[in-house]
């Protein structure tokens, strides 16, 4: 989704009066975004997910997922994503396959511009949650796809029988090493303190894993490019020796930066630029909702984000029972 502030394009003004106003846009179509959908749906509301990617969001990137609730045997992270769309489809709700590219939420209706028109609404949830951050060294931009990657589950199969490297300590390093541990020949975790952040399901495997390598206390300074990458250099963070790491592939995991752009200008952003909204998720413009990682909260989780879309419905439901006035 493109940065465009509180623009609102011209074509916006001139939406006719007969086009139809739903009750709840959804932009965005992760977990927190199809729960808003399946409770608007189930409560009456003409509610439609705008999705650019795929059902799921940045669900759909995750092999596994074994942390929610009622699937004892865990479940790929597409699979989810897809089943939540068919549970918010199966009360009616639209999805459209459409970039969002500005919006317009003062008012009692809201405008939201998009590569395939503009769409009215009395209410608006975003749920547009996070991106990976990158390192933000020479050459990221060039190499990525071509050396540097942000998704194990994705892009992991290039490196079959090869030695890739991981940076990151938490939750989603410790399983893209993880993963990669069962198709690379060696793989590298390098993390910039001397312990991982991930919790101990993930840590007591890798720890076990005899392919993978642990570099401690290092960053990442430069991309060795040949053809293609051929490794990476390092800076001991404590004592500030140099050295290289031979590698085919760099898979960066160092967290998520918000998808915020849209609400750049409008919304009320933290410093971090996570929209500041807090566990009603009401934002500081009425019938305006976040949900999920792109939210102010302590905990970005599946679950987390689900539950924010329950709550926006419920708060969404008073504010149009008021007649689109704040609550």
């Amino acid at each position: 989704m493109t940065n465009s502030g509180g623009f609102e394009p011209p074509h916006a003004k001139e939406a006719a009066p007969s086009q139809q106003i739903y009750d709840m846009i959804i932009v965005g179509g992760g977990p927190g975004g199809y729960t808003a959908a399946l409770y608007a749906a189930r409560a009456g509301l003409d509610a439609v997910v705008l999705e650019q990617l795929a059902p799921g969001g940045q669900l759909a990137l995750t092999e596994r997922v074994d942390n929610y609730p009622g699937f004892d045997e865990g479940i790929d992270g597409c699979e989810l994503g897809e089943r939540m769309r068919r549970g918010a489809r199966r009360f009616g709700v639209k999805t459209r396959m459409a970039q969002v590219r500005a919006l317009a939420l003062s008012g009692a209706v809201k405008r939201v511009d998009t590569g395939e028109g503009t769409l009215l609404g009395r209410t608006v949830v975003l749920a547009t949650g996070a991106v990976p951050r990158e390192l933000g060294i020479a050459g990221e931009q060039e190499l990525t796809g071509q050396g540097v990657h942000y998704c194990a589950a994705c892009d992991g199969m290039f490196y079959r029988g090869k030695t890739a490297a991981v940076v990151g300590g938490g939750n989603s390093a410790a399983e893209d090493a993880l993963l990669l541990s069962r198709i690379c020949r060696r793989v590298i975790l390098i993390h910039r303190r001397d312990t991982l952040r991930a919790e101990q399901v993930y840590r007591a495997p890798l720890m076990e894993a005899d392919n993978v390598q642990f570099c401690w206390n290092c960053q990442v300074t430069e991309l060795l490019r040949g053809e293609g990458l051929r490794g990476v250099r390092l800076r001991d963070v404590k004592t500030g020796a140099v050295r290289t790491a031979d590698c085919d592939g760099v898979f960066v995991s160092i967290g998520r930066k918000p998808a915020s752009q849209l609400a750049r200008g409008q919304l009320r952003l933290d410093p971090a630029g996570y929209i500041l909204a807090d566990e009603s998720t009401r934002t500081d413009i009425p019938g305006v909702f976040a949900v999920g990682d792109v939210r102010t909260k302590a905990l970005r989780q599946i679950v987390t984000a689900a539950a924010d879309g329950a709550f926006a419905v419920h708060f969404a439901q008073e504010y149009l029972s008021q007649g689109g006035r704040p609550v």
